[in-house]
C-alpha cells in the first residue's frame, strides 16, 4: 500500500424490502472500527465543490483525510513526494475512498456542470484557531485541462 495516498474500493450491498425482499437499494460500507482502513475518525464533513471549480491544492501537516463521493463526479489530483502528479477520479455510482495522508498535496476539481458533494472524514479534528492546512501551488500541473 502506498503511504502518500491510496483508493480504497468499498463493500456494497444490495438492500430487499421486508414484505416481498425485492431489492430496494443499496448500502456501501464506508468505515468499521474492525476494518482498520481508516485511522479512528476524529471528524466527519460534507465538502460541497460548485460546478467547474476547484479547491486547493494545499496540504494538511498532521491529518490523514479520506474522501468519498456522494453526489456527481470529481477529480482529486494528488502530488506525490516524487513531485508526480496523480488524477484519481471518482463518482458516487462506483464507491471508491480516497485517503491522502498528511504531508502529501492535494486539490478536488468538479469538472461538471453539477455541484458535487464529497463526504470527508480526517483522522485529526480541525479547529479554528490552528494553522494545519498550508496552501501550495502545484508548479508544473497544467490547470487549464479543466477550464471550460
Amino acid at each position: 500500500m502506498d503511504t502518500e495516498f491510496f483508493v480504497h474500493k468499498l463493500e456494497r450491498h444490495q438492500t430487499k424490502d421486508t414484505i416481498d425482499s425485492h431489492v430496494n437499494g443499496e448500502l456501501t460500507v464506508l468505515w468499521r472500527d474492525w476494518d482498520k482502513i481508516i485511522n479512528d475518525p476524529k471528524m466527519v464533513y460534507v465538502n460541497v465543490i460548485d460546478s467547474n471549480q476547484i479547491k486547493g491544492p494545499h496540504l494538511h501537516k498532521n491529518r490523514t483525510s479520506y474522501f468519498y463521493c456522494l453526489d456527481g463526479e470529481m477529480v482529486i489530483v494528488i502530488q506525490d513526494k516524487k513531485n508526480n502528479y496523480h488524477e484519481i477520479k471518482i463518482n458516487s455510482k462506483e464507491p471508491s475512498l480516497i485517503q491522502v495522508s498528511n504531508g502529501v498535496g492535494a486539490a478536488l476539481v468538479n469538472p461538471s456542470e453539477k455541484i458535487v458533494k464529497v463526504l470527508v472524514l480526517a483522522d485529526i479534528a480541525w479547529h479554528p484557531d490552528e494553522n494545519e492546512m498550508l496552501n501550495i501551488k502545484f508548479e508544473n500541473y497544467d490547470w487549464n485541462k479543466w477550464k471550460k
